[in-house]
């Protein structure tokens, strides 16, 4: 119950710092907007600013202008910026770090080859040449480098650590790193959970999602004494399984917007790009629909179960009388 408590107050009240970063990045985006759009007037060419009669009038239009797109970039560069701290929290540490070095790789590339262009000397009518091939080249070269550090970042990192032959096959593409698994309420209830963490079969961190928390929660609050005992064992395992295996296990704290939890989980499972391990037959086909990776347990032990051929002999044990 105390994890689900902490997380949902977590969740529904973001943090005062929070808000406040949001609202000075706003008025960053307007004040900026409005300051382009105020000043921008002074570099028209000077044949329009003549049939201009109220100079003063055009600038404060123009700053208005500037502040109302500013506002709608403000608004689009939060929604930018939550989508990557979504990714960043869940990204692999080495990934993360060779994407940031291809990214300013390409970065300091591009200010190398915009010096000289920078220095050249051009007449007033084309010198919006020089911005403009400034932020072309940094958006060309960033994105390429950190493009070429996603494909083959892990190669560079290699040289780190030459000494390791599990480094050395993931980087050739012979191995896959392992991914995150994703688990479903019902998974956490019926305590296999526990178990396939403790065979040590799963690789990766295991993520819990804030509906499968909240969906425990409303099983522990509920009337019924079944549900309650199912929703106040799920919290119990999950804060043992806390203590046990710290971070391993973590608590991925972000709402999505959906019709229930299953929709929420392959929300999270295509942002994540990890394994969603259930025992729900109807959630693990719509993962596969949707090209998500999925592994229905129940299934998994179908798969084991050991084959039978004619005239093989088997050992029968009577449990009861039947009917």
């Amino acid at each position: 119950m105390a994890i689900s408590l902490a997380n949902s107050r977590r969740s529904r009240s973001p943090r005062p710092s929070s808000l406040i970063v949001e609202a000075l990045l706003l008025l960053l985006f307007v004040i900026s907007g409005a300051a382009a759009g105020f000043l921008g007037v002074d570099l028209l060419p000077p044949r329009m600013l003549i049939q201009v009669t109220n100079l003063e009038g055009l600038q404060w239009v123009m700053g208005g202008f500037g502040a109302f797109f500013g506002l709608i970039a403000g608004f689009l560069f939060q929604r930018l910026r939550a989508q990557l701290m979504r990714q960043v929290r869940t990204m692999p540490t080495d990934l993360l770090i060779s994407r940031a070095v291809g990214l300013i790789l390409g970065l300091l590339v591009a200010n190398l080859l915009l010096a000289p262009i920078l220095l050249l000397p051009l007449p007033w009518e084309v010198g919006f040449v020089k911005p403009l091939a400034a932020v072309l080249s940094n958006v060309f070269f960033g994105v390429s480098g950190y493009n070429l550090a996603e494909v083959h970042g892990r190669t560079l990192l290699r040289l780190f650590n030459p000494s390791s032959t599990e480094a050395l096959l993931v980087a050739d593409g012979v191995l896959q790193p392992a991914s995150p698994k994703i688990v479903d309420t019902s998974l956490i209830i019926d305590g296999r959970l526990r178990g396939l963490l403790e065979s040590e079969i799963l690789e990766g961190q295991v993520i819990v999602a804030q509906c499968v928390i909240d969906e425990l929660q409303q099983l522990a609050d509920s009337g019924n004494s079944d549900k309650r005992s199912k929703g106040r064992r799920g919290l119990k395992l999950l804060a043992e399984l806390r203590d046990s295996y710290g971070r391993r296990l973590i608590v991925n704290s972000t709402r999505y917007e959906g019709d229930g939890v299953d929709d929420k989980l392959l929300k999270l499972c295509s942002d994540t790009g990890g394994l969603l391990l259930t025992t729900d037959y109807n959630l693990a086909k719509v993962a596969q629909v949707q090209n998500l990776r999925a592994l229905n347990l129940s299934e998994l032990v179908i798969s084991l179960r050991p084959e039978v051929q004619p005239g093989d002999l088997l050992q029968l044990k009577i449990v009861r009388e039947g009917k």
